[in-house]
């Protein structure tokens, strides 16, 4: 009995995982004749972020934007251009918000170093905050100060 729920529970999992996969939108009418042509234009197109979906690539969303880029990369591809043509003419009409991983550049660094740099420049003013704000080293109380001291120090040590 075991072993028959233990393969059931197998079964269900492999029936259940087969599911999860990625299910690939391209429809059939947007399928180059050209297998060589249809992997380049599956490779772009796993690379670009759907804008109506923006959590998948255009190869995996169904919405009407996805379609029509997929379509502009096919026939981007059929014209001759090269992989990275067809990235920087899409890049260069939906920007870089459309690529699923961005290029690494200047803007790149600004964007991911800023909050570092916040963040070390607040510790830095901490430190000199309250450094600063410390008393003075070699100030000295005058007489009649010492004088209240003192009685004040006495007066805390009277029994009472």
């Amino acid at each position: 009995m075991r072993r028959f729920l233990a393969s059931l529970m197998v079964v269900g999992t492999l029936v259940l995982g087969a599911g999860v996969m990625p299910a690939h939108a391209v429809n059939p009418d947007e399928v180059l004749d050209d297998p060589v042509l249809e992997g380049r234009a599956r490779a772009l197109s796993a690379q670009l972020r759907c804008m109506v979906c923006q959590n998948q690539s255009i190869d995996d969303s169904n919405a009407e934007l996805a379609r029509d880029l997929r379509v502009l990369v096919r026939e981007r591809l059929v014209d001759g251009d090269t992989d990275a043509a067809v990235i920087d003419y899409v890049v260069s009409r939906y920007g870089e918000f459309v690529l699923l991983n961005p290029r690494v550049a200047l803007k790149t660094y600004l964007l991911w170093g800023t909050p570092i740099l916040l963040l070390l420049a607040g510790g830095v003013a901490i430190f000199v905050y309250t450094r600063r704000r410390g008393v003075p080293a070699g100030q000295t109380l005058s007489a009649d100060e010492e004088a209240r001291l003192q009685a004040l120090l006495k007066a805390g040590d009277e029994p009472k």
